[in-house]
């Protein structure tokens, strides 16, 4: 391979939440970039030493031995050290939510540590924002006048990023595997102990892991965000919390009139951004009962933050029983709030809710992950050894298994600062199967008179009734 300036220094540096499969790109980039006779050298904690500067101080003050841990939060990594962890989950070097491109300071306290370091390729894994990062730094030393080779591995169980031949996401099948066992337990817990559970789902704005989780495990119901169509933008739809628990209430309708009083139903946590203006609203004027809005150091709502089974779970049951007192006594009724009125239907229903998603983040590889994070590796320094990284940074990726590296300048938008986030498409076959096999009111369930009386008996409403009040979702 043709390499005008030799890499004699590479640095690898991971960003964002864990994903099943970060330690197999470290172990497969340390042994190619080793074997080919360049040094490796891992930053701990993502940018988050650099960016404060503790790591140019330990540097200032003589430490250069990076064999082990100490304040540079740097870590020489040698073939034996990294030659087993391809199949642990979990990260090596740990991860951080670090922004450097937010503040220049931060941004010049990274530069000046890969300066010092000599290092001239740059291996970043993670999410959009942690590329978007490492776009910044080769852009800045590039600006600079400096040299650096730039490769960013796409890291996310939540499968949500434009790659190349719609090839998934590292972390995502291992994410999905571990997820298919826990909701199949539950769906068996269900049945056994006539309840329901409600499971959160990770994904961010994408429906991707709830839908592949749902669909696998046979859930009662999976709603994901682009059911409900895209806004001119491409964004998933707003819709009304009082549409969202429509949707669910027709189905545990449907169920008990199947004279099945169980399910499982599995929300993708990204209903929460088409929600969130009268999500803000109840948590605002409930204290944090559900939680807090906030947001990360790169903007984004903290949707971990939220407990948002538990707000559905407390809504359903008001809906289906009777409306409780709130505790403590001064916090608003729910659907007072969302000035909606409450008319009980007179179900008693067992509810649990539980989220889905920090579990699964540090699961052991499958075997698909730990292979596909072994070739992403291997292409990261294949890529950084070519000509064609010394004219641009580039997002590693495949395509009919060929290694298609893709410029951050036509994978990142400049405006928002992010890769076009990969929807789940709704249109095709994929989603088409999972909605068939779901439990939910449907066009035909209101066809005949006589079903509708049978739902409608359930709900303790009139035929009338029940069609005005969940007809419209068909």
């Amino acid at each position: 391979m043709a390499n005008t300036i030799p890499i004699r220094r590479l640095g690898l540096v991971v960003g964002g939440g864990p994903a099943p499969g970060i330690n197999g790109v470290i172990s497969a980039v340390s042994i190619e970039a080793l074997n080919r006779g360049i040094d490796v050298i891992g930053i701990e904690d993502g940018y988050k030493w650099l960016a404060n500067g503790e790591t140019m101080k330990a540097l200032d003050a003589g430490i250069t031995n990076f064999a082990v841990r100490n304040s540079s939060h740097l870590l020489h990594l040698s073939v034996d050290g990294v030659k087993q962890i391809y199949s642990r989950g979990g990260s090596i070097l740990g991860t951080s939510r670090t922004n450097p491109s937010k503040n220049p300071e931060d941004m010049a306290r990274v530069i000046d540590v890969i300066k010092r370091l000599e290092i001239d390729a740059l291996v970043s894994i993670g999410g959009d924002d942690t590329a978007y990062s490492a776009s910044q730094v080769y852009k800045y030393v590039q600006e600079a006048g400096g040299y650096l080779r730039v490769a960013h591995v796409p890291k996310t169980i939540d499968n949500d990023l434009p790659l190349p031949g719609s090839t998934p996401t590292f972390g995502f099948e291992t994410a999905r595997h571990y997820g298919v066992t826990s909701v199949r337990n539950l769906a068996e817990d269900a049945r056994t102990t006539s309840r329901w559970y409600i499971v959160v789902c990770m994904g961010r704005a994408a429906g991707h892991l709830a839908l592949g989780i749902g669909k696998a495990a046979a859930a009662t119901l999976t709603i994901i965000p682009e059911e409900f169509g895209l806004d001119a933008d491409g964004k998933p739809n707003k819709i009304t919390i009082k549409r969202l628990c429509d949707i669910l209430v027709g189905s545990i309708i449907k169920r008990e009139a199947n004279g099945k009083r169980y399910g499982v139903i599995v929300l993708a946590e990204g209903l929460i951004e088409s929600v969130k203006d009268e999500l803000k609203v109840i948590l605002e004027k409930t204290h944090g009962r559900y939680g807090n809005y906030e947001t990360d150091a790169f903007g984004h709502l903290r949707l971990g933050e939220i407990e948002f089974g538990k707000l559905i779970r407390e809504l359903l049951t008001e809906r289906l029983l009777k409306a409780k007192e709130p505790e403590p006594a001064d916090l608003p009724r729910l659907h007072d709030l969302l000035n909606v009125d409450v008319k009980p239907y007179g179900l008693k229903v067992t509810f649990i809710d539980l989220d889905l998603g920090y579990v699964l983040r540090c699961a052991d590889p499958i075997p698909f992950d730990a292979e596909y994070t072994r070739d992403l590796g291997y292409s990261a320094v294949k890529f950084l050894l070519s000509d064609a990284a010394a004219k641009y940074g580039a997002v590693i990726g495949f395509n009919q298994g060929v290694m298609e590296p893709t410029p951050f300048k036509k994978m990142i938008n400049p405006k928002t600062k992010r890769m076009k986030t990969r929807l789940v498409n709704v249109a095709g076959e994929g989603y088409e199967v999972a909605t068939r096999y779901m439990i939910r009111l449907e066009k035909h369930d209101f066809k005949e008179a006589e079903t509708v009386r049978e739902l409608a008996a359930v709900a303790n409403r009139t035929p009338e009734e029940f069609r005005g009040e969940f007809e419209y979702l068909v």
